[in-house]
C-alpha cells in the first residue's frame, strides 16, 4: 500500500515567478498578438478631430431699459410699461445649443443628413446631438465641443453653434427692447404731432383775439378806459360852457362834439369791441391789441386751456425723448447676451483614436490575459501528474 501523498504547501512568490517563467513564451504570445490585433484595429478606424469654443456668459442684471428708465424716474411717469431682463443665464443659453431646432439649423447649413447618410432630418440632427458636448468649465466657461472627421468642418459646426445662438437670443431678448423701443418712438411722433397743433391754435386764438399777455393787456385796457372816461368828463364840462355863450353851428362846439363822440366810442371798444377805434387821429395806426373787458373772463379760459395744452404736450415730448433715448442705451447694451471667448479652431491632431493609449490599454489587458492562461495551464498539468 502506496503512502499517501504528502499535501502541498502554501504558494510563495517564487512558486509564482517560476510559473511565469516556464510560461513566458505562451505570456509573451498573448501580449504580442492582443497589441497587433488592436494595433491593426485602431488604424483602421477614422479619424475623430474635436474644435472647441468657449462662451462667456456676462453676469445676470436688472433689465437694461427697465432699470435706466428707474433710475431716471420715468418708469414710474408710464403706468403698465415695465422691459424684462435681457440677459439670459448661464442654463438658457445651455439648453438652447442642446435643443432639437439648433441641431436641425445646423444639420439644414452644412447638409449633414447627406454625410450621416439619415433618411430623416431629425435623425441627422439627433446623430449631430451626439457627437456635439455641452459643459461648464470650473471657471464658469461654457464649452462647445464638436467631434466630426473633418477638422475643418467640427470647428465651423461649433462657430456655426455659436452664430446660431448669438442670432436665436437677439430675437428672443431684442425682440421686447425693439418693441419698446418702437412704441416709444410711435407715442414721441404722435405727441410731437399734437404739439404742433396745439402751438397752431394757440397761435390763432392770440391772432384772432389779440391775446398775447392777457393779464398786461387786461391791465392796459383798464387804464385808458379810466384815461377816456376823465377825457370824456372833462370835454363835456367844456361842451357845456361852451354851449352857455355860442350856438351848435359855433365851429369850436362842433369841434368838441365830434371829439366827444370819437373818445365814447374808443371807450365802447375797450369795454366791448363792438367796433374798431377809427377817425382822422388813429388813420394809419395798426390794429388796436387791447382786450375788450366783456370778452375778459372767456378769453382768459380759452387762453388758459390752449397754454395748458401746449404746455402738457411740451411736457410729454421731453420726457418721451428721454425714454426714447434710455431705450436705445438698454437696447445697444443688452446685446449680445453672451460673448464669445475662443472660437473654434480646426484641430492639428486627432482626438480619436488614440493610438498609444489603445496599444497601452492592449499590452496590459493582454498581459493579465496572459497570466491568467499561464497559471490555468500549470493548474491543469499539476491536476494531471497527481492523477498518474
Amino acid at each position: 500500500m502506496k503512502p499517501p501523498a504528502a499535501e502541498p504547501g502554501p504558494l510563495t512568490l517564487l512558486d509564482y515567478a517560476r510559473v511565469i517563467w516556464r510560461h513566458t513564451l505562451l505570456i509573451i504570445g498573448v501580449v504580442a498578438v492582443g497589441v497587433v490585433v488592436v494595433f491593426f484595429y485602431t488604424v483602421r478606424q477614422p479619424r475623430i478631430y474635436e474644435s472647441t469654443a468657449s462662451v462667456l456668459v456676462p453676469r445676470e442684471s436688472g433689465g437694461g431699459l427697465a432699470a435706466s428708465l428707474a433710475v431716471s424716474g420715468a418708469l414710474q411717469q408710464i403706468p403698465g410699461l415695465s422691459v424684462p431682463s435681457l440677459a439670459p443665464n448661464r442654463d438658457l443659453l445651455i439648453g438652447v445649443l442642446k435643443s432639437r431646432t439648433m441641431a436641425e439649423r445646423v444639420v439644414e447649413r452644412f447638409r449633414l443628413q447627406e454625410r450621416y447618410q439619415a433618411r430623416h432630418a431629425q435623425e441627422a440632427a439627433r446623430a449631430l446631438q451626439g457627437l456635439t458636448a455641452v459643459a461648464v468649465s470650473r471657471e464658469g466657461l461654457i464649452l462647445l465641443t464638436v467631434e466630426e472627421q473633418d477638422p475643418v468642418l467640427a470647428a465651423a459646426i461649433a462657430n456655426y453653434y455659436l452664430e446660431e445662438l448669438g442670432r436665436y437670443i437677439s430675437n428672443l431678448g431684442s425682440g421686447e427692447a425693439s418693441r419698446q423701443r418702437v412704441f416709444i418712438g410711435e407715442q414721441l411722433g404722435l405727441a410731437k404731432r399734437q404739439l404742433v397743433v396745439a402751438e397752431d391754435a394757440l397761435r390763432r386764438f392770440q391772432e384772432q383775439n389779440k391775446a398775447i399777455i392777457l393779464q398786461d393787456q387786461t391791465k392796459g385796457a383798464i387804464d385808458a378806459a379810466a384815461r377816456l372816461k376823465g377825457e370824456i368828463v372833462a370835454a363835456e364840462v367844456q361842451l357845456q360852457v361852451l354851449r352857455s355863450f355860442a350856438t351848435e353851428s359855433n365851429p369850436e362846439i362842433i369841434s368838441v362834439r365830434r371829439r366827444l363822440e370819437e373818445m365814447k366810442r374808443q371807450l365802447t371798444q375797450v369795454q366791448y369791441g363792438e367796433s374798431q377805434v377809427g377817425g382822422p387821429r388813429n388813420a394809419g395806426r395798426r390794429q388796436d391789441i387791447s382786450v375788450p373787458f366783456a370778452k375778459v373772463p372767456q378769453l382768459s379760459l380759452e387762453l388758459a386751456r390752449n397754454s395748458r395744452d401746449v404746455k402738457t404736450y411740451e411736457t410729454v415730448v421731453t420726457l418721451l425723448t428721454q425714454q426714447l433715448e434710455q431705450a436705445k442705451i438698454a437696447e445697444a447694451r443688452d446685446l449680445p447676451a453672451f460673448q464669445v471667448l475662443d472660437p473654434a479652431l480646426p484641430a492639428l491632431h486627432a482626438s480619436r483614436p488614440r493610438l498609444r493609449l489603445s496599444l497601452m490599454i492592449a499590452g496590459v489587458g493582454s498581459l493579465l490575459v496572459g497570466l491568467f492562461l499561464a497559471f490555468v495551464v500549470e493548474n491543469v498539468r499539476s491536476v494531471s501528474s497527481r492523477r498518474r
